[in-house]
């Protein structure tokens, strides 16, 4: 199993909650929720029982039609699975919990009886859609789970993270070389994503090939999940559509060019429902910064972003006449012709949002012109406002930025742009390789 930060967060809600409190997984599929669950209950607990309700015998589902009598009941499923449970010792795992809601509802009485932990795991495509005429359990801790971020993908091939936060540190550059070869690796993180899966693959096979065979297959499952949901096909377009609008450099996602037709209402709950997926990142248009991120935000203007660079990256040359590995390889090399701002726009956001923070942007007219400048990327730092701008290589233009820092003098901390460059400083706007982004995040806190 690869490590996994949220290993240490599961670790602070065991040693927190001491049993008071399920925990939930959730997630998109394929981020790793149920290997990271079981990996947890393995290392933490004397023992443990893991039931996939996708592949349920019907003797376990009839064990849950009567829960009033707690001591029949753990007796029962202690016989069908043949392992034992020690009190305050073992954990339950209900695995892709959202295809049996009766064992979510009866969380509640579980929890309250605590005898025994318990970890829940759920897909967020399903697990907010099949909560009709059950009693949704207060006693949860919830735990989203994300794609692997460039930390963890660092870990997982055998590079030293450690390396890149100290150069962060020391706000030195790093030299031509040094900085060329950390961007050719984190550039191979952007091309196999953090599903574990591809990484898996990656590390097995080092062909970019096999690579983009496993991350189609995942989009295969998302799409098939999606039309479940929305048969119409038009919740798949949007979703299909988000790396062409960020190509074309949208100054917002548009549903009607998402389908192709007139926006109904209907598409507008496809669209809620596409957000509440967790396959997609809403990042939206502030219209105040100075008085508040979250209070001023435009709920009807927002980008979106995919949830993982890599399927971002298959999407985006879905369609593309090279080969598979030719891509990979100018992608690797920095040679692919077009701008590829939105590339690193999205590895951006996921990073802002694995970090734990909201996604916003701000956009204004410019005094006396029909253009608009605009800042990438707002999150705040001790009350301060962090403006982010990201490019793909140039950072000799970045009038949005510095438009920002005088509009909001009062407001604004420090400034960056993050790009392939090395570090270094125009005024105050500092200059960082684009794979210092979690670096950059975790010494703002």
């Amino acid at each position: 199993m690869f490590k996994r930060k949220v290993y240490d967060e599961l670790l602070e809600w065991k040693k927190e909650w001491n049993g008071r409190y399920a925990c939930l997984l959730e997630g998109a599929r394929r981020v790793g929720k149920t290997t990271i669950a079981e990996e947890f209950a393995r290392n933490e607990y004397d023992s443990y029982i893991l039931i996939d309700f996708s592949n349920v015998s019907k003797e376990i589902i009839d064990i849950f039609d009567d829960i009033s009598r707690l001591d029949r009941f753990f007796l029962r499923l202690q016989i069908e699975t043949g392992i034992e449970l020690y009190e305050r010792k073992s954990v339950i795992i209900f695995d892709e919990i959202q295809l049996f809601p009766k064992a979510r509802q009866a969380i509640k009485h579980l929890v309250k009886d605590g005898r025994y932990d318990y970890i829940e795991t759920g897909s967020l495509i399903s697990i907010k859609k099949n909560v009709k005429n059950i009693l949704i359990p207060s006693e949860e801790h919830k735990i989203y789970v994300y794609p692997m971020d460039y930390e963890e993908f660092m870990w997982a091939i055998g590079s030293n993270p450690n390396v890149i936060n100290i150069m962060y540190k020391s706000d030195l550059e790093l030299g031509n070389t040094a900085n060329r070869n950390a961007m050719r690796e984190f550039r191979i993180y952007m091309a196999v994503g953090g599903m574990p899966q591809a990484v898996e693959s990656y590390i097995a096979t080092n062909n970019f090939e096999a690579v983009d065979k496993v991350k189609r297959e995942i989009l295969d499952l998302y799409y098939d999940d999606l039309k479940k949901i929305d048969d119409s096909g038009r919740i798949t377009d949007m979703y299909k559509s988000v790396p062409s609008q960020l190509a074309a450099k949208k100054k917002h996602y548009m549903i009607t060019t998402a389908t192709g037709k007139q926006k109904t209402r209907k598409d507008e709950e496809r669209l809620f429902e596409l957000i509440e997926s967790g396959l997609v990142l809403p990042c939206y248009n502030v219209l105040n910064p100075s008085i508040s991120l979250s209070q001023t935000k435009d709920i009807d203007c927002f980008k979106l972003y995919l949830s993982d660079i890599g399927l971002f990256t298959t999407m985006l040359f879905n369609d593309s006449q090279n080969g598979i590995e030719d891509i990979y390889r100018k992608l690797l090399s920095d040679a692919l012709p077009a701008d590829l701002g939105y590339l690193y726009e999205n590895v951006v956001a996921q990073a802002i949002k694995a970090s734990g923070r909201n996604l916003y942007y701000h956009t204004w007219k410019k005094e006396g012109s029909v253009h608009s400048f605009e800042v990438d990327f707002l999150i705040t730092s001790k009350n301060k406002l962090i403006p982010i701008e990201v490019k793909s290589s140039a950072v000799k233009n970045h009038k949005s930025i510095d438009a920002f820092e005088t509009k909001y003098s009062k407001y604004v901390g420090e400034r960056f742009l993050l790009s392939q460059k090395d570090v270094g400083k125009i005024g105050t706007l500092k200059l960082k390789p684009i794979y210092m982004i979690l670096f950059l995040l975790k010494n703002l806190n």
